[in-house]
């Protein structure tokens, strides 16, 4: 039979009428009288055995970030609740319950084969159709392959490539172009261990590699169906963090909820350009610092050339966007641009050529002239501080002047046609915000200004503070700074200043990576010529498409300066998008949303984990009937097969939008509806 015609069939069937019938179709052994007399509810959510290696913790973050409700048993607690019949299921208004859609456990038998607990958990399963990840092991037959010692491998992934079979391209894993390349970013580091191993009857891979130093191809990844249950074999070590994993997460969890579950993941890669319009500073190669900054001693910015964009540059980023659909960000200093112009003659060609492409850009308001809107800077010390008042408050920038600067800004941009949202902002390095040590507390006049403005949607550094908060009646929305730096128009400035900030004294470098517990130091510093290409792109590109294909909707950002002279900031996005496109099917695009519709998905998440965190989400199946229940007015992410309809009052209605072969979104129950109910295709 055919895999895909195998994979409608489980999801039908899964969860549906378990007659006798039902069950051989299935290969499952007849179940309890109690259950095959009716339909059981299936509560969708997982159940996770956790023993705290690195797998299950990597499933674990999969599930809290597509917004699925989990329960984890703790194998390390000694008062972990132990696995039994009723812990598993029960019967609501005389209806059979499975409590959980799926089981997530850390090998085959994390219990012990044959204990009280490992036996309840598989009857369960049987009983029910539960599907089961294994989320690592070894390769043996127990698990439905060879030993690794009857034509397979077991030893070190790194940099090797696996593909996804026709199989796995039929079934779960459907969003994957093919192949993908394991991790390997330290040759003295092993990185990934696995078995490669020769499947058995029962097994289907859906992930495999040739098999090193032999012949034909070993699974990494494959379902077994025996004894009337199912298992995702993995037989690979991973962690959440790495791209191997990344990649595969989707797949894992869809198998295991059987492609309808609450929440959902999209894959997001958003890139602000910082200082449009404005001049940057650029970095001093010889002092080591930026001159003009009140730290760089000996530099006051005189007789130095900034760095800005030209109308060639302008020209030049109109068409690569065309050439990769793919849209940036302009956030742009009205105010310094004007001022540019009145001091070079008073005419600007970069600013006539992004106003005659205004339209191939979406625009951010960056404020006027790109003041700190903080405290007062005493930039009198270094570091700076916040000047005081005479009875010892802190002096801070007045509502009516940070005021000024966002409505200047964006009247500008209205006179010119420009498509702009008042309801976002990007200040200058994020300022009015918090800046610590130094401002423990946003500006009591910031909420104020954004209010006279109708900013709903302020921008703050993601290396600072990575969660959404308010800012009076605004929300933030965290942004990735990109390690593609503001002060170097060249490739050489940048590695230069690479090589200052991550080597050592020793070196020749600050030594701030020797101090710094989050930082580490290069092994040797970057040949000046190469290093950007060489060891940076490649290293920034991995980082943000680590960030796209994590669920994550941060945006990033770079400056203007990055879009100037060598053009640093392209070959990182080009490479971004490229490896993107080399992994995922063109039915999983990449999403660029806007800083609102960011902030929008944040605040939802949010709301959404707080709902199911406070118990007061029940969702669950009967048959091809999804019902979910939450809070008044709660948006309710979930994620369905194509043909899933959306239950009104009267009539039905398509459910979401496609995405990597399903359909999800956000929603809420129908017009004078209390709970969501959705159909799922028979």
């Amino acid at each position: 039979m055919a895999q895909s015609a195998r994979r409608w069939r489980n999801r039908r069937n899964g969860v549906a009428a378990l007659t006798a019938a039902s069950l051989l179709t299935l290969g499952l052994a007849a179940a309890p009288s109690a259950v095959a007399a009716e339909e059981p509810r299936i509560d969708l959510k997982v159940l996770v055995v956790d023993n705290g290696d690195s797998p299950v913790e990597a499933i674990t973050a999969q599930l809290k970030s597509t917004g699925i409700p989990y329960t984890t048993v703790d194998l390390n607690d000694a008062n972990r609740p132990t696995i039994t019949e009723a812990f598993l299921s029960d019967t609501v208004n005389g209806t059979p319950r499975a409590k959980y859609q799926g089981v997530v456990l850390p090998n085959e038998a994390p219990f012990g084969a044959g204990s009280a607990e490992q036996t309840t958990l598989e009857t369960y399963e049987r009983t029910y159709g539960i599907p089961q990840v294994d989320a690592y092991t070894w390769a043996h037959p127990g698990v439905g392959l060879d030993y690794t010692s009857s034509g397979g491998w077991a030893g070190a992934l790194d940099g090797r490539e696996a593909s996804v079979t026709t199989e796995g391209k039929a079934g779960y894993f459907g969003y994957l172009d093919g192949a993908f390349t394991f991790e390997d970013n330290d040759a003295s580091v092993q990185e990934s261990y696995g078995y490669v191993a020769r499947p058995r009857t029962g097994f289907t891979s859906y992930v495999d590699l040739p098999v090193p130093a032999g012949s034909g191809r070993g699974s990494l990844v494959g379902e077994y169906s025996h004894d009337g249950r199912r298992e995702l074999v993995v037989t690979f070590a991973y962690n959440q963090y790495q791209q191997q994993f990344r990649v595969l997460a989707r797949g894992i969890v869809e198998w295991l909820t059987q492609g309808v579950h609450l929440g959902q993941a999209r894959n997001y890669f958003a890139v602000h350009v910082d200082d449009v319009f404005a001049p940057d500073s650029r970095w001093d190669t010889e002092r080591n610092c930026t001159p003009g900054d009140f730290d760089c001693v000996g530099g006051d910015g005189e007789g130095t050339t900034p760095i800005r964009m030209t109308a060639e540059d302008a020209v030049y980023a109109a068409q690569w966007q065309r050439e990769h659909g793919f849209t940036l960000d302009m956030v742009y200093n009205a105010g310094s641009g004007e001022e540019w112009k009145s001091e070079n003659g008073g005419a600007d060609a970069l600013t006539d050529r992004l106003l005659a492409d205004k339209a191939e850009y979406r625009w951010i308001n960056h404020t006027y002239t790109h003041p700190f809107l903080g405290c007062v800077q005493d930039t009198s010390t270094v570091p700076w501080s916040c000047a005081k008042n005479a009875d010892g408050s802190t002096q801070y920038m007045s509502r009516a002047d940070i005021s000024a600067e966002i409505r200047d800004n964006h009247n500008w941009a209205v006179t010119k046609g420009l498509s702009v949202d008042r309801t976002e902002l990007v200040t200058g390095e994020h300022s009015g915000l918090k800046t610590l040590p130094q401002q423990p507390d946003d500006n009591p006049n910031l909420a104020g200004a954004l209010a006279d403005n109708g900013v709903s949607w302020i921008a703050s550094d993601n290396s600072r503070e990575p969660d959404q908060r308010s800012a009076g009646a605004a929300l933030t929305v965290p942004r990735y700074p990109m390690n593609v730096y503001y002060n170097t128009g060249t490739e050489e400035e940048m590695a230069d200043e690479y090589n200052w900030i991550y080597t050592s004294t020793a070196d020749g470098g600050s030594g701030i990576c020797e101090t710094n517990p989050a930082s580490t130091c290069l092994d040797d510093p970057l040949d000046v010529a190469t290093g950007y290409d060489s060891y940076i792109v490649p290293q920034e590109a991995r980082t943000a498409l680590g960030h796209a294909i994590g669920n994550d909707p941060r945006p990033h950002y770079a400056h203007q300066s990055n879009l100037a002279e060598d053009r640093t900031l392209y070959p990182v996005l080009d490479k971004v998008l490229a490896d993107y496109q080399a992994l995922f099917a063109d039915n999983t695009p990449v999403e660029n949303p806007a800083q609102s519709a960011i902030g929008t998905e944040l605040k939802r998440r949010a709301a959404w984990q707080s709902a199911l965190a406070g118990g007061s989400v029940t969702a669950y199946r009967v048959g091809t009937a999804v019902t979910v229940n939450a809070p008044s007015g709660t948006q309710i992410p979930v994620t369905a097969p194509e043909g899933t309809t959306k239950q009104l009052l009267i009539g039905t209605t398509a459910f979401g939008t496609p995405y990597a072969g399903e359909r999800s979104a956000w929603t809420t129950p129908g017009l004078l509806q209390t709970a969501l109910k959705l159909n799922l295709p028979s």
